[in-house]
């Protein structure tokens, strides 16, 4: 019975050792970590216009800089567009110019020339009415010869008055709602001649920024419609590190707060500064391996790492230690980097 109860008594002290003597989650880990992973950056490159792969220059693995190009179009069809649209703005602005210019002098005399040989028909016409008129006095001529002749005298001043008007707006010239369409006219070749560029352009797909090529989606020779993935690629600058912060600690993190970050992969230990605080609270995700509980609200941390190597994969967890000390204002804590290449294309997950 003694063995029994100092069994016991060994069991409990063990017990109580373990709860009472062993640090807790609290006392190993102070208020300077933080938990958070490598942000997964990736942009799936499309083209903006539908087309057959020309070529696909690029291998998943390879290491590619911005601006360089991973496929093209066959730009063929393309190119026909442009000559297209250059021969429409050619055409636009010889039309512009022939209302800007208004009538040949050439045009006018001749409607000059024919004014006056209206003129001259309706003095002949006259002269025949008034010669009628006399021998009709006279008994020479019948009613109906001088109604003849008045017609063909009112037929002459008719088209005397008629070659005026041809005259008046030949001199005149074309009218300004004439000339403001013929400027429409130019400028909308205009515009569909840039949009022939454009689409040129667009049949080069072009890298927005460094990364590593991680799939290549699509073959020389298939057909593509606009937007659809051709390569996928994984961004390796800036390097931005995901982390979360309970309320409490928040007022321990402003915008250019110094970090120290570090891997269970490597020694290697990491630089960084805080260049956002979400305003919002979230739940702490599941893919954050932190002591704490998962129920707590937390505030997430986006931290720009300041010396990335290869060892620093995204996707892989760290540990975030703050340096209180160290603070910058908010502008010098977010490199120009982080804004210009964090979305390039609008597709960064």
């Amino acid at each position: 019975m003694k063995k029994i109860l100092l069994l016991l008594v060994l069991v409990a002290l063990t017990a109580a050792a373990f709860i009472f003597g062993s640090p807790s989650d609290s006392a190993t880990e102070d208020d300077s970590t933080l938990y958070g992973n490598v942000d997964i950056r990736e942009v799936a490159l499309a083209f903006r216009q539908s087309g057959r792969i020309a070529s696909v220059t690029v291998e998943e693995g390879d290491a590619v800089e911005a601006g360089a190009a991973v496929a093209t179009l066959d730009d063929e069809p393309f190119r026909q567009a442009v000559e297209v649209a250059e021969a429409q703005l050619e055409r636009a602005g010889a039309g512009l110019a022939r209302l800007e210019r208004g009538s040949r002098p050439q045009e006018i005399e001749q409607a000059r020339a024919g004014v006056t040989e209206a003129e001259a028909r309706l003095l002949a016409a006259k002269q025949e009415l008034e010669r009628k008129t006399g021998l009709r006095d006279s008994g020479a001529s019948s009613e109906r010869d001088v109604e003849a002749a008045r017609e063909r005298y009112d037929a002459a001043a008719a088209r005397l008055a008629a070659a005026g008007e041809v005259l008046d707006l030949t001199v005149e010239g074309f009218r300004a709602e004439d000339v403001a369409a013929g400027r429409a006219e130019l400028r909308l070749a205009a515009a569909e001649l840039a949009r022939a560029r454009t689409a040129l352009a667009d049949t080069r797909l072009l890298v927005p920024s460094p990364g590593t090529v991680l799939t290549r989606v699509r073959e020389p020779g298939s057909m593509v419609n606009a937007g659809t993935p051709v390569a996928v690629l994984s961004l390796t600058t800036p390097v931005v590190v995901r982390a979360y912060v309970p309320e409490t600690r928040l007022g321990r993190v402003p915008p250019g707060t110094a970090v120290e970050i570090t891997t269970d992969s490597s020694t290697t230990t990491y630089r960084g500064r805080v260049g956002f605080v979400s305003p919002r609270a979230e739940f702490t995700p599941k893919t954050v391996e932190t002591p704490e509980l998962r129920t707590d609200l937390v505030y997430r941390l986006r931290i720009v790492v300041e010396n990335p190597d290869a060892a620093l994969l995204q996707g892989m967890p760290v540990t975030v230690t703050l340096l209180a000390a160290e603070t910058v204002p908010v502008a010098e804590a977010s490199p120009t980097t982080e804004t210009k290449a964090a979305n390039p294309a609008g597709e960064a997950s």
